[in-house]
């Protein structure tokens, strides 16, 4: 998609998220509604001097319009295989920027890997926040307080962490996606390489 293309869709999208009509738009400019039209839809090369009016009535940053940083951004995360724990692995899924704070990691844990948020709490450990796994092979047991639940391939599971708990692959080799917050990625990827880089690496 060229930018021009780019900004052309913007434009439209603009202008429908506002519920207005060309007509409407055009109201509110000194800009035709049929010059509008064609620009949206490729027949009238798009010009400064059209851009302008449109974003103001639009109250949208032109610069906006004409980013291209987030079409130009990689998409495409190639993880790298990380050892964790006794034996484990994982494999970071985000790049781990700021914005949102959210971490996604695949893990496969081997029996007797027991992954939990405080390493000198054998009955587990507490975060703030909540914790999500989703079981792709294998079983988990998932210790919460004085329970124990076995999450078997295709299940998922989300508590509180705020209880103490810890999970670890019961009777064989078990493969997980999990996703934690930043209080949650602090707490179970303690002493686990810079996952930002790990997960930009091609």
């Amino acid at each position: 998609m060229t930018i021009e293309d780019l900004v052309r869709a913007r434009l439209r999208s603009t202008r429908l998220s506002l519920g207005w009509s060309l007509d409407e738009l055009a109201a509110r400019t000194n800009v035709s509604a049929s010059t509008i039209s064609r620009m949206e839809t490729g027949k009238r090369t798009i010009s400064l001097d059209l851009l302008v009016p449109l974003c103001e009535a639009m109250q949208t940053d032109i610069n906006a319009l004409l980013d291209t940083s987030d079409v130009e951004d990689d998409v495409v995360i190639r993880p790298v295989a990380t050892p964790y724990h006794q034996g484990g692995t994982i494999w970071p899924l985000t790049r781990n920027r700021d914005a949102t704070g959210i971490v996604a990691v695949k893990m496969r844990l081997e029996p007797g890997d027991v992954d939990e948020s405080a390493a000198d709490g054998v009955d587990g450990g507490v975060h703030p926040g909540h914790d999500w796994f989703f079981v792709l092979s294998g079983v988990i047991k998932l210790t919460l307080g004085a329970r124990e639940i076995l999450v078997h391939e295709g299940e998922a599971a989300e508590f509180s962490t705020m209880t103490p708990h810890r999970f670890q692959a019961h009777g064989g080799p078990a493969e997980l996606v999990s996703i934690f917050d930043r209080d949650g990625q602090r707490a179970h990827m303690h002493g686990q390489a810079d996952m930002h880089g790990q997960a930009d690496a091609h």
